[in-house]
């Protein structure tokens, strides 16, 4: 009787005490590493990917169209009349099709992105997040930006020549995939500053080796990863503010003074230490939210990104740097220039970040992740 006095005051503390649905569910670690988790996670993010693009497909072509500044489409930017009109012309030229151009090399892209990205994020941030003592707004910016950095790494060449496929607005004689990547192996600059040299001429040396090695042809899997610089300081802010963002207003959606309101009942085989599924309303609204953050803090890099990467098919074919590029922009069109486009970026971004965490999310639960 005395051993069961005792511990009352225990259990009574146990009860007052009791943790709320959110800390209850983080103190209780999730096992990240097992391969089991990994693909699944990797398959899910792909997928995710795949649905949100497909989504979006004719107003990303769009939108590609006027931040390279193609010679059709140039005067249909800065309204939206001006989208719509585009999109209009595209449909009467090549019909639906012509709005999912080069939407093939998206998805071949997208899958292993996206995968890769999210499989990352979950991994990147269980090394950076040990426990809920380490997780700062900080740590998950970092956590975020690393994942988008590696999925970047290793898909860059698809994104290259989906950027190609879609920026063609030929109506005859279209390149196909091989044709396009054969293309960009083997384009040059035309050399404009260098001059023949005579076979007894002495050999350029200093400043000028420097400009003749610049601006002489050069040709190969380089190519390939025209704007890489540029992508990877876009995809910093970008991916980092974007999983900080999502991870944020979800945690706030699942406040307990709201949880009823914004979360969906746990099921018998809900993952141990996992938050619970939010509602689809609220899981959108936080990814639209993330969306939108993550555009407005990286387009000027994304504009300066798509100009390097159409580099090759306009103007002479130098490959311009990060800094000349942006030079280029602001004297064409100042300051706006670096967001141009950026209405067709929300309409396009708010939507597709949106239904990638929400696929993402619901992948998992039908993984039993």
């Amino acid at each position: 009787m005395t051993e069961d006095i005792s511990r009352q005051p225990a259990a009574v503390a146990t009860k007052n005490q009791h943790p709320s649905p959110v800390q209850k569910d983080r103190s209780v670690p999730r096992n990240t590493r097992s391969w089991d988790y990994v693909w699944r996670s990797g398959v899910a993010g792909g997928v995710a990917g795949c649905a949100a693009k497909t989504l979006v497909a004719p107003l990303d072509r769009v939108k590609i169209l006027f931040q390279a500044s193609s010679p059709q489409f140039a005067k249909y930017t800065g309204s939206w009349f001006g989208v719509a009109t585009a999109m209009k012309d595209i449909y009467a030229q090549d019909g639906s099709r012509g709005l999912f151009r080069g939407h093939s090399a998206t998805l071949l892209r997208i899958f292993p992105y996206a995968g890769i990205k999210f499989l990352a994020y979950e991994q990147i941030r269980a090394l950076v997040i040990p426990s809920k003592n380490h997780e700062t707004p900080f740590r998950r910016l970092i956590s975020g930006s690393l994942a988008g950095v590696t999925s970047v790494f290793f898909t860059y060449p698809l994104e290259v020549i989906r950027v190609r496929l879609a920026f063609e607005t030929k109506s005859q004689g279209r390149s196909s995939l091989s044709s396009i990547c054969r293309q960009i192996y083997n384009e040059q600059p035309v050399q404009k500053e260098v001059t023949a040299r005579l076979p007894n001429a002495p050999p350029v040396v200093g400043a000028a080796a420097e400009a003749t090695k610049r601006a002489a042809p050069r040709v190969g899997i380089i190519n390939f990863f025209r704007g890489f610089s540029s992508t990877v300081l876009g995809m910093i802010p970008y991916a980092g503010m974007s999983f900080l963002t999502h991870d944020t207003v979800s945690d706030l959606l699942r406040h307990p003074a709201i949880a009823k309101h914004t979360t969906l009942p746990r099921k018998k085989n809900h993952p141990a230490g996992k938050p619970p599924p939010l509602r689809s309303w609220a899981e959108l609204c936080s990814g639209g939210i993330a969306g939108m953050v993550s555009q407005t803090s990286s387009y000027p890099l994304e504009v300066i990104r798509r100009r390097m990467q159409v580099g090759g098919a306009v103007g002479d074919g130098h490959r311009l740097r990060i800094a000349e590029t942006a030079g280029m922009i602001f004297r064409e069109r100042g300051f706006r220039g670096f967001f141009v486009g950026l209405s067709i970026g929300y309409v396009k971004v708010i939507p597709m970040v949106a239904v990638s965490f929400y696929t993402y999310e619901r992948m998992k639960l039908v993984f039993g992740i």
